[in-house]
């Protein structure tokens, strides 16, 4: 039987675009494995895929210096032994890594045991992980046409990212039903990522008293964030799973941060978009990258997370409001290519 092993995480994003690869390999007789973290986090997400799961122990591989650094390097240097012995015994054919600390010493430790490696990016420009798994890899499959390879000498293939049945058949009429919300209300879909934003959710609620005037306001705010406000016209939620790709649907104007995963998600499903991407302070700057990306294309408008406040995201929600039009015309131009089918391609080089 062929066998896939799967590899990626410390968040969603580097997790969730497995899921469609995972459902077609599967249905095709494929064993899958699935290599994260020992924390939990993969493992829960992958609940109900019917997938081996594998935890390892392994440090963060960080940008920055810190003390903590010199124990992590210790982790990893583990997590590679980990993985190496776990391969040796699992036998794979092939490796599908989609990033994250997790995945680097899985990489790495495939390479040393002479099995090939397809890594996914999601990003416009590469994360850590990927960056150093570069020299060990065969394939990388990239999100962005305009994603950067620098001296990576192998294959690159630009696949999109693969999304889940739940988006591409989502139904706008049955997140409307979900939401309560009659046909001539339009819906203001707010979102601060998977954790929320304490910011942004600051800046909405300030704001309601205007943003209900003219909308429904659905606002995914993050676990434990909900606050106690009165508006018939507001919906809070902490995070939503089931009937997701609905709400998306139903939604008219979304403002949301710039991780990749949901970008993609957005441009693919033609919804015009104000993106608040994380700053600097809290990331490597990766969201501010594809948030610039998609705005030099007029995919979407950005707001700086270090200006948000009540005035400006009015706005700038306003100005998205106001070319409602060109924006939907600019979305309907964003390519989408067939991502399950181009990755399955890719890793059929290496299966029996």
């Amino acid at each position: 039987m062929s066998h896939v092993l799967f590899t990626g995480g410390g968040s969603a994003g580097h997790v969730v675009p497995t899921y469609e690869l995972i459902n077609v390999l599967r249905r095709r007789g494929v064993r899958i494995s699935f290599v994260g973290s020992n924390s939990g986090l993969e493992e829960g997400l992958l609940a109900g895929l019917d997938v081996d799961y594998y935890g390892l122990a392994s440090g963060k591989l960080r940008r920055y210096l810190s003390f903590v650094n010199l124990l992590d390097g210790f982790r990893v240097v583990g997590a590679i032994w980990q993985a190496y012995w776990l391969l040796g015994r699992l036998r794979p054919d092939v490796v599908f890594s989609k990033g994250g600390f997790v995945s680097f010493p899985v990489v790495l430790a495939a390479w040393l045991r002479t099995i090939p490696v397809i890594v996914h990016e999601s990003d416009l420009t590469p994360g850590l992980a990927n960056r150093l798994a570069m020299p060990f890899v065969k394939t990388l499959c990239i999100n962005f046409p305009a994603t950067p390879t620098g001296r990576f000498r192998g294959r690159v293939v630009h696949t999109g990212t693969p999304l889940r049945d739940a988006l591409t058949n989502a139904d706008a009429a049955t997140g409307r039903r979900m939401l309560e919300v009659a046909d001539v209300d339009r819906i203001l879909l707010i979102t601060g990522g998977s954790l929320g934003s304490d910011v942004l959710n600051e800046a909405v609620r300030e704001a309601l008293p205007d943003l209900t005037a003219d909308y429904v306001v659905v606002h995914v705010c993050g676990p434990g964030k909900v606050a106690a406000v009165e508006n018939r016209r507001y919906r809070q939620f902490e995070y939503v799973t089931d009937g997701w790709g609905d709400i998306l649907a139903a939604a008219d104007l979304v403002v949301s941060r710039a991780g990749a995963n949901t970008l993609y998600e957005l441009l693919a499903l033609g919804k015009p978009n104000l993106l608040v991407p994380l700053s600097r302070h809290a990331s490597r700057g990766d969201q501010i990258e594809n948030a610039a990306f998609a705005a030099a294309l007029g995919y979407s408008r950005v707001l700086a997370e270090e200006t948000l406040n009540r005035e400006s995201l009015l706005t700038q929600i306003r100005a998205l409001d106001g070319e409602l039009v060109e924006a939907r015309e600019r979305l309907a131009s964003f390519v989408i290519p067939d991502s399950v089918g181009l990755i399955c391609a890719e890793l059929d080089r290496y299966l029996p």
